[in-house]
Parts: C-alpha cells; structure tokens; sequence
C-alpha cells in the first residue's frame, strides 16, 4: 500500500472523512489482501491508522464474517477513543448492510457482551434508533434493547444508553416515559441514566 496515505492519515489529527476516502481507496484495489492489511493497521501506534483498520473492517464485515469477528474482538480492545468511534460506524454499516432486522441476533449479541465498548459499539452506531429502517417501525424494542444496560457497570456505555433513550423520546416520548417508569432509580448507576434520558 501506499505509504504516502498512511502517512498523511498519521498527521491529520481530526475528523472521519480522509480516513474514510484512504479506505475507499484501498478498497479499490483488487490486488490487497483487504483483511490481512486491516489486521496490519492494526498494530499500528498512530491511532488514526487503527481507525482506517476498524473501517476497513466494517466495510468487509457484510461479507467477510471475519472482519467482524476482529471488530467484536481486537477493534473492542483498543484503547482509543476515536477508535471506538470508528467502531460504531463500522457495525452500523454492517447492519446496514445486512439489514437491522435480519441483524437483530448479531445486535443482541453484542449488547448482551462483557466487553462495554462492544455493547456501546451498538448503542451509539444505531443513534438515531428509530431513525434507522425495522427500529422506525419498532420504536418499542428499540427502547428495550437499549434500556437493557443501564445500569452497567461503564459510565461510557450508560452516557450512550441515556443519550441514545433521550433522541429517541424527541419523537417517542410516551414509550421512552414507560420505560423510564419501570426502572429502580435507588441504583445509582440506573439513576444516573436516568437522568440523561430525562435530559436533566
């Protein structure tokens, strides 16, 4: 590959766009081994590199089921902020892709995961929920598949649930409010989402 790109993508320091066009044009090319380069990426120490890999990864993971396998395991463990963003995007594109209803079990696998970067990866990829094809029209498991960590045990995972419960009672307020009624707020992890639903 290229290293002109790796080293452009090493000195910008802000955004998605040049890290998304570096990766389309990888992808371009018949010649690379899309997966064994991402995996590369991976190791790299510039953290903008391993965004180029978790987004090559999810732009193979419709059709290469080990790209996502990589994301739900190597991309999860990184330590970077902007990585984990790049991971969201990367599974919302999978769904996406293969359809958020036909993705319903690979979405409830990764919420029901250990790991709170991955539950968070689903939570804040699918923002806006009920803006997304299937969840529009079920804005009520929407509402309970996110509801179902908000008491984790991640600050990071629970500022994403509440703020995720929060846009979506911008146009389902009834449902957001039933849900939030049902919830046990003498647990502080629940009340702090909570709050964040509420937009207080």
């Amino acid at each position: 590959m290229d290293e002109r790109i790796i080293d452009r993508i090493r000195q910008t320091e802000h955004g998605f766009k040049h890290i998304i066009e570096a990766g389309d044009q990888i992808l371009t090319d018949q010649d690379l081994q899309h997966v064994d380069l991402a995996i590369q990426y991976l190791a790299d120490g510039s953290y903008q590199v391993r965004m180029l890999a978790a987004y090559l990864l999810g732009q193979l993971s419709p059709t290469r089921p080990e790209a996502l396998s990589i994301l739900e395991t190597r991309v999860a463990d990184d330590p970077n902020w902007r990585v984990q963003e790049m991971l969201a995007k990367a599974f919302d594109y999978y769904c996406k892709t293969k359809g958020y209803e036909e993705s319903l079990p690979v979405i409830k696998k990764w919420l029901s995961d250990p790991h709170p970067n991955i539950k968070r990866a689903v939570t804040e990829g699918l923002r806006i929920w009920t803006g997304r094809p299937y969840f529009k029209d079920h804005p009520s498991e929407a509402i309970a598949l996110i509801s179902a960590n908000k008491a984790d045990g991640s600050e990071y995972l629970r500022k994403s649930v509440g703020n995720a419960l929060r846009d979506i009672s911008k146009k389902h307020p009834e449902e957001v409010s039933d849900e939030l009624a049902t919830w046990n707020l003498t647990d502080k992890k629940t009340a702090f989402t909570y709050k964040l639903a509420k937009g207080k």
